[in-house]
C-alpha cells in the first residue's frame, strides 16, 4: 500500500474543532442528554437537604420507584411509512394552547433548590409556550410570578388550610393576577412520611450543622447564590421556623370535604383541576361535580407511600370520565417516551416536576430551558419514530404495558 504525508488542504474538509465553551454552567449543561443527566449534575451541586427534598418520597419511596417502573415497562408499537416529515406537539389545554403535551408543576420551597427558584421555572415555560403552575408552598409571590411571566400561562396551586379565609384571600390574589386555572390539591389531609427531610433536619431556613457544613463545603455556588440574594419570600406566608414536615402539618386541613371544592369551584372565575385524583370512583365523582380536568397524581410518591400508579390507573380513568372533563397525569415522568407514552394512553395533558427541578438545580433558568428542549426533542422523535405527526394520533395500540405489577386473583 502506498502511503504519503497528508496536506493540509486534503485535511481540512475532514477533521473540524470544537470551539471551547468557557462558560461552566453552558459546558456542564450541554453535556445533559437525559433528564438524569440533569439529576447527576444537580446532585453535585446541591447540598443534601435540599436535594433530597426534591428527589426523595414516603416511608419506602415505593410509590415512586413503581410509578418509574410503570414506565419503563411500556412497549411501543410503532407504524412504518408514515410521512413524519413535520411534528405537532402543540393541544389546547384548558381553553388555551400549550406548545407540548406537559407543563411544569406545582412544586414547594423551590428557592431552597436554587435562588432562581420559581421566576426560572415561569420565565422558561413562558417562552416555550407552556403552562406554569406555583405551588401555595413556593418561595416568590403569587404577583412577582405573574410580572415575570405576563404572557404565558400560569396556574396556582391551592392547599386548603385550616384558615378558609387565608386560603380564599390566595385565591383572589391568584385570580386578580391573571392566573388562569386554579389547580386544588386534595391528598394532602396530612403531609406524608419524607423521612429524608426528617433525617436531613430539613428546615425553613436551613439549620447548620456540622454536617451540613461540611456537605456544603464543595458546593460554595449554592451557599453564596443563596446568602446574597433576597430573603425567601413564600407564596403564601412571611416566614417559619420550623422543619417543612411541622409546617405541613400545621397547614394541610383533614377535613376538606367535596363540599369544600364546591365552595371553592364557586368562587374562582376561571378553570379548575383537581390534583391527587387515585380512584375511579372519585374520577366519576368530580365529573359530575363539574370540575373542568383532574389530575392522576400520587404527589410524585411524596404521601401515601404504595399508593395506585397514575399509569396504570389512567385508561380505566379515561374510559370512565373521559369525555366529561380533561384528564392529566403526573408522578415518574423522566423522559419524552413518558409523556408519549401517557398520551397514547389517553391523557390529555402531563405535568413535570423533578424532571424541571433538576434542571433548576443543575443550572437555574439555562438549567430549566434546557430540561424542557432534552423534553421536547425526546416527544419529537419518539413520535416520529411511532409513525404519527400529531397528538391525536397517538392511542392506545402504540403502547403495550408490560406485566410486571398486577393485582393477585383473591
Amino acid at each position: 500500500m502506498k502511503r504519503q504525508l497528508p496536506k493540509r488542504r486534503d485535511l481540512a474538509p475532514l477533521l473540524t474543532f470544537k470551539k471551547p465553551t468557557l462558560s461552566p454552567r453552558e459546558r456542564r449543561l450541554a453535556s445533559a442528554l437525559t433528564i438524569e443527566d440533569l439529576r447527576r449534575i444537580a446532585k453535585r451541586r446541591t447540598p443534601k437537604p435540599a436535594f433530597d427534598y426534591t428527589d426523595g418520597a414516603a416511608d419506602g419511596e415505593v410509590s415512586l420507584a413503581r410509578a418509574r417502573e410503570a414506565f419503563a415497562d411500556v412497549q411501543f408499537n410503532p407504524a412504518i411509512l408514515r410521512d413524519v416529515s413535520h411534528v405537532d406537539t402543540s393541544r389546547d389545554v384548558l381553553g388555551a394552547p400549550s406548545a407540548l403535551p406537559f407543563g411544569i408543576a406545582p412544586t414547594g420551597f423551590t428557592r431552597m433548590m436554587q435562588a432562581e427558584g420559581e421566576i426560572a421555572g415561569a420565565t422558561a415555560a413562558g417562552a416555550a409556550g407552556i403552562p406554569f403552575s406555583l405551588s401555595t408552598m413556593g418561595t416568590t409571590s403569587i404577583e412577582d410570578v405573574a410580572a415575570a411571566n405576563p404572557d404565558g400561562r400560569n396556574w396556582f396551586q391551592l392547599y386548603m388550610w385550616k384558615d378558609r379565609d387565608r386560603s380564599m384571600a390566595l385565591v383572589d390574589r391568584a385570580a386578580k393576577a391573571g392566573y388562569d386555572t386554579l389547580l386544588v390539591t386534595v391528598d394532602v389531609p396530612v403531609a406524608g412520611a419524607r423521612l429524608r427531610d426528617v433525617r436531613n433536619g430539613m428546615t425553613i431556613p436551613p439549620t447548620l450543622t456540622p454536617r451540613t457544613v461540611a456537605n456544603a463545603i464543595p458546593r460554595p455556588a449554592w451557599w453564596i447564590n443563596f446568602l446574597t440574594t433576597e430573603p425567601l419570600a413564600f407564596a403564601s406566608l412571611d416566614s417559619w421556623s420550623g422543619t417543612v414536615a411541622d409546617l405541613l402539618d400545621t397547614m394541610f386541613d383533614p377535613t376538606v370535604t367535596y363540599e369544600d371544592l364546591a365552595w371553592i369551584r364557586d368562587q374562582w372565575p376561571g378553570k379548575v383541576s383537581v390534583k391527587g385524583v387515585q380512584t375511579v370512583a372519585d374520577a366519576r365523582r368530580l365529573a359530575d361535580a363539574g370540575v373542568d380536568a383532574i389530575v392522576l397524581s400520587n404527589h410524585g410518591g411524596r404521601q401515601l407511600d404504595r399508593a395506585p400508579i397514575p399509569f396504570h390507573l389512567l385508561p380505566q380513568v379515561v374510559k370512565e370520565v373521559g369525555s366529561d372533563l380533561e384528564v392529566h397525569l403526573d408522578t415518574g415522568i423522566m423522559s419524552g417516551q413518558d409523556i408519549v407514552a401517557a398520551v397514547a394512553h389517553g391523557a390529555h395533558f402531563t405535568l413535570i416536576g423533578r424532571a424541571y427541578l433538576y434542571g433548576l438545580m443543575a443550572g437555574g433558568r439555562p438549567g430549566v430551558d434546557r430540561a424542557i428542549e432534552i423534553l421536547r426533542g425526546q416527544v419529537e422523535r419518539t413520535m416520529r419514530l411511532l409513525g404519527v405527526s400529531t397528538l391525536d394520533e397517538l392511542e392506545p395500540g402504540h403502547v403495550t404495558q408490560l406485566a410486571r405489577l398486577g393485582p393477585r386473583p383473591l
